[in-house]
Parts: C-alpha cells; sequence; structure tokens
C-alpha cells in the first residue's frame, strides 16, 4: 500500500483521510455520549473523551495500513 495519497498534486500520508474520517464519527460519538448522559459518571470527561479519540483512530489506522 502506497505511504502517500495524491490529493490535487500533493502528497499527504494516508493517515490523513482516516485522521479526518475519526475526527467526524468522534464529534458524532461524543455528542450522543452527552446527550446520554454518560460524562455524568466518568471521572475525567476530557481524558475520556480523548482517549475514546486516540482508541478509534488508532483502531482504524491499523485497519488502513494492515
Amino acid at each position: 500500500m502506497p505511504r502517500e495519497i495524491a490529493i490535487l498534486d500533493a502528497l499527504v500520508p494516508n493517515l490523513l483521510p482516516v485522521f479526518l474520517a475519526s475526527v467526524v464519527v468522534h464529534v458524532v460519538l461524543d455528542r450522543v455520549m452527552a446527550w446520554c448522559g454518560v460524562y455524568r459518571h466518568v471521572w475525567h470527561p476530557p481524558l475520556f473523551r480523548l482517549s475514546c479519540f486516540v482508541c478509534m483512530f488508532s483502531a482504524c489506522g491499523l485497519l488502513v495500513l494492515r
């Protein structure tokens, strides 16, 4: 698998689209969890949000690079 993708004649890492997709999914998931009240039961909500994003991005990145 190539390590770069050509977008408008600019070479970008192939993890950039994965990162952008993870951000969009994270925003949607964050809104759903806030609406359901999950953050009331979490000790440190910003740390929980960051860890959810890191786990999601890492899993998607490993699937793409495989």
